[in-house]
């Protein structure tokens, strides 16, 4: 278990299907926090867990892509409106190509039955005190939702927006959400994050006749961090600019897929 976070490995669960000890994921980065001195060894574990991972992650690309299946990692802080923006992408864009969903969350399976009620497949993956998900625990979520040939898969991260970023998934495109009720700073405090992503979503427009948050701002940070980002403001709730997202998804404006 991380002692700085609390990211364990024997508390995953797919479906309540647990996932054996020796199969679970290790969190490598924050290791340093290690109180044993042994730092040459420390580095070699992280690596060591590092590339676990990208294996995992290059067999889930290989298996998305030899099928024609779109995989968007969603990654954001807690309650930025991931999950809304699938409900209503699944029930305005979902009638023109399948969509399928891998929910990652600490615990419930809430966000799995809001999906499920919208039309669309999902299976839920808990992490118990885990921070993200990672490329072995998104292979067992694939296995089990099975998602059809020339389809999407969303897999919607845990809400944590340090962590996800480290882990590549086999993923084809990145997509960090951030809502203007959190404040136009987020690309300065949270860099990596937004450095690794094709598109920001700036969500809750609704609501910026409420809150403090300039929306230039954002931009420039956010392009200050990643020149190449795209950046598109919505409203999950109220639709506006949700059309510009389902074009971007169905344009594949992504970067090309790591190692290729």
């Amino acid at each position: 278990m991380c002692t700085t976070c609390g990211c364990g490995s024997d508390e995953v669960r797919i479906e309540k299907t647990p996932v054996p000890d020796d199969q679970a994921h290790a969190h490598y980065h924050h290791l340093h926090h290690d109180e044993s001195g042994a730092h040459g060894r420390i580095v070699s574990l992280e690596q060591d867990v590092l590339a676990k991972n990208q294996l995992f992650a290059e067999r889930n690309r290989g298996w998305l892509e030899g099928r024609g299946v779109l995989a968007v990692n969603m990654m954001s802080s807690p309650g930025a409106g991931k999950t809304t923006i699938l409900e209503r992408t699944i029930r305005e864009w979902g009638g023109s190509i399948p969509i399928s969903v891998l929910e990652g969350d600490q615990a419930t399976s809430a966000d799995a039955d809001r999906i499920r009620a919208a039309g669309a497949s999902a299976v839920q993956i808990n992490t118990g005190t885990g921070c993200h998900l990672d490329a072995h625990m998104v292979a067992h979520g694939i296995e089990r939702l099975k998602p059809p040939r020339d389809s999407v898969l969303m897999i919607e991260n845990v809400g944590n927006l340090v962590c996800p970023a480290l882990f590549d998934l086999g993923e084809r495109a990145r997509v960090v959400v951030a809502s203007v009720t959190e404040g136009d700073d987020k690309p300065l405090k949270y860099p990596h994050m937004f450095r690794v992503a094709d598109l920001l979503l700036i969500n809750k427009i609704d609501l910026l006749p409420y809150v403090q948050f300039d929306m230039e701002r954002c931009k420039a940070l956010a392009r200050e961090v990643n020149p190449r980002l795209e950046i598109l403001p919505l409203s999950g709730q109220t639709g506006d600019g949700m059309q510009d997202w389902y074009r971007w998804l169905a344009s594949g404006r992504f970067a090309p897929a790591p190692g290729h």
